[in-house]
């Protein structure tokens, strides 16, 4: 719930609360700091929602096309303020599909209406 209630707090959609706890869930266990291993093109994934860093922030030493304009780095802090913006971007260009784990988040989730 403290997820969700934070992402609402940051004006996030609230029927698209439980998408993105479950993006959230199944891409870092929730965990802020995380950094993906490789991908197949040598690019990673950064935060809680695990951004790629080839499209969209910049990590150090490496091209990118850094879509959300910024650091890789401030995607690994506990305050998500910018991994929700970047996130809410990648939605916004690429849909809910942009995710690999999207095939758990597609059907049925557990209702986030106790958390308000």
């Amino acid at each position: 719930c403290s997820l969700a209630r934070e992402m609402a707090d940051l004006g996030v959609p609230r029927d698209q609360l439980d998408k993105w706890t479950c993006i959230a869930q199944h891409e870092s266990d929730y965990r802020t700091w995380v950094v993906g291993p490789a991908n197949s093109d040598g690019s990673n994934d950064y935060g809680i929602f695990q951004i790629n860093d080839l499209y969209w922030c910049q990590a150090d030493g490496r091209f990118s096309y850094n879509e959300c304009g910024l650091s890789c780095n401030a995607l690994l802090t506990d305050d998500i303020t910018n991994s929700v913006r970047c996130a809410q971007k990648v939605l916004s260009q690429q849909g809910w599909s942009a995710w690999a784990v999207w095939h758990y988040c597609s059907g049925w989730l557990p209702s986030i209406d106790e958390c308000f």
